[in-house]
């Protein structure tokens, strides 16, 4: 047995055996249970407790230029909603140096599901930027982890331009209000009995000058192929995200059903001005979704033949189901670097487990990269989904998961995947 099978075979035996002792502990009969982790490739775990970590979503920059430093959230309870001064410690681990936990800065802007929007700064080796909150409001932070030198811009951000020159963003109170654990708590909503208001929407935020300005407002959408059922529930923005030049981002139009707390979606592109917009989901459900580059888009999607992961062409009609009959669930998705392999999980299924995969679209190979347990939270909010996100090269996975009972972050080791080319 190679050295990458011996360390999944510890993996597999190591999980059998805390299940048993798990049991022994409780009187119980030591039976051979499947293990809460079932890992196909190479991952260990990067932070430990007694505090809880994670990054949050999918679809920003984790690992620096280097791949060396992987940004975290830190944080000291799990099963409630954050309150406006719960604090969540910031720091990046040193993969290269065990693992070793380095904190750098601290807020009280942040969810469960999307964090602080903490991310690598796009066009810089040394910086990241991220949420806080202040005595006026919702601000963000440009910040150097190796000089500490920061600035702060008046406005938060939700997602920033590949060159870091620009960023569009959002009302997290609605947010929060709207759909629990993506927005922020403690601020109300100056329009939240409002069902779409003239003077919200997405905000340009020039980076470096902080100045920001309303460019799509939430009543300017629903002027756009309006349908009856707008009228009968609030609207909302959510998940806005560039594409690699920046000259195009996306945004989901959301809007509760009426007597629900469900929703309707749409999904739309517009240049950063806020101009040229285009509807590229016009069957009331977008869910996940990213660029696969500057001109299409990866989305799960409601289209006549059926839910499935579609490639959209942007700014045209052409549009075409991706792993229809083996991506069978909805996920977060993300292409490699190369873009030759699809990553994506899922929820909990049947057996709690949240399945990890790779997807080749070129040839149609699936590789299946590990199960993940996690027990029903008292509150959905407050789930850990793995939201998996790459290396810069390739090389590496990173997931949040909660199969050990604390949330954690891990690292999982594609590079006989990736760089093979094949899985033979």
């Amino acid at each position: 047995m190679n050295g990458h099978g011996v360390w999944m075979a510890a993996i597999v035996v190591a999980g059998i055996a805390l299940v048993m002792a798990w049991n022994a502990e409780a009187g119980e009969e030591q039976t051979e249970e499947p293990p809460r982790m079932q890992a196909n490739v190479p991952v260990r775990a990067i932070t430990s407790g007694p505090e809880a970590h994670w990054f949050a979503y999918y679809d920003k920059h984790q690992f620096d230029p280097t791949n060396r430093y992987v940004l975290g959230n830190q944080v000291t309870f799990e099963a409630r909603s954050p309150r406006p001064d719960d604090v969540i410690v910031l720091g990046m681990v040193d993969i290269e140096d065990g693992d070793t936990w380095i904190p750098f800065a601290e807020t009280t802007a942040w969810c469960w599901q999307q964090g602080c929007m903490l991310q690598w700064l796009p066009g810089s080796d040394t910086e990241v930027i991220y949420n806080v909150r202040t005595e006026n409001g919702y601000a963000s932070v440009i910040h150097d982890v190796f000089s500490g030198e920061k600035r702060t811009l008046p406005h938060p951000i939700y997602t920033v331009s590949g060159d870091g020159r620009f960023a569009v963003s959002l009302n997290f109170s609605r947010v929060g209000e709207t759909r629990p654990g993506y927005g922020y708590n403690g601020f109300p909503d100056p329009n939240e009995d409002v069902l779409y208001p003239e003077d919200d929407g997405i905000y340009f935020i020039d980076i470096a000058t902080g100045e920001s300005r309303l460019i799509i407002s939430l009543a300017d959408i629903v002027e756009i192929e309006p349908d009856d059922t707008m009228d009968k529930g609030k609207h909302w923005f959510n998940h806005l995200l560039f594409n690699q030049d920046g000259t195009r981002f996306i945004f989901l139009h959301r809007w509760h059903r009426e007597g629900s707390r469900s929703w309707y979606t749409r999904g739309f592109t517009a240049n950063p001005d806020g101009s040229d917009i285009f509807m590229f989901g016009r069957h009331r459900m977008v869910s996940h979704f990213i660029w696969r580059d500057p001109k299409h888009i990866l989305a799960w999607s409601a289209e006549p033949e059926g839910n499935f992961f579609h490639l959209y062409e942007d700014q045209t009609d052409n549009v075409e189901a991706v792993g229809a009959g083996v991506l069978l669930r909805d996920g977060h998705c993300t292409y490699s670097p190369d873009a030759q392999w699809i990553l994506t999980d899922t929820y909990p299924d049947s057996e709690r487990m949240q399945n990890l995969m790779l997807y080749r679209p070129s040839d149609g190979e699936l590789v299946d990269l590990g199960r993940f347990y996690q027990e029903r939270p008292e509150n959905n909010e407050w789930r850990c989904d793995l939201h998996p996100s790459w290396s810069r090269d390739g090389r590496y996975i990173c997931i949040d998961s909660k199969h050990s009972g604390q949330r954690q972050m891990y690292l999982l080791d594609v590079s006989e995947i990736i760089l093979a080319g094949d899985t033979e």
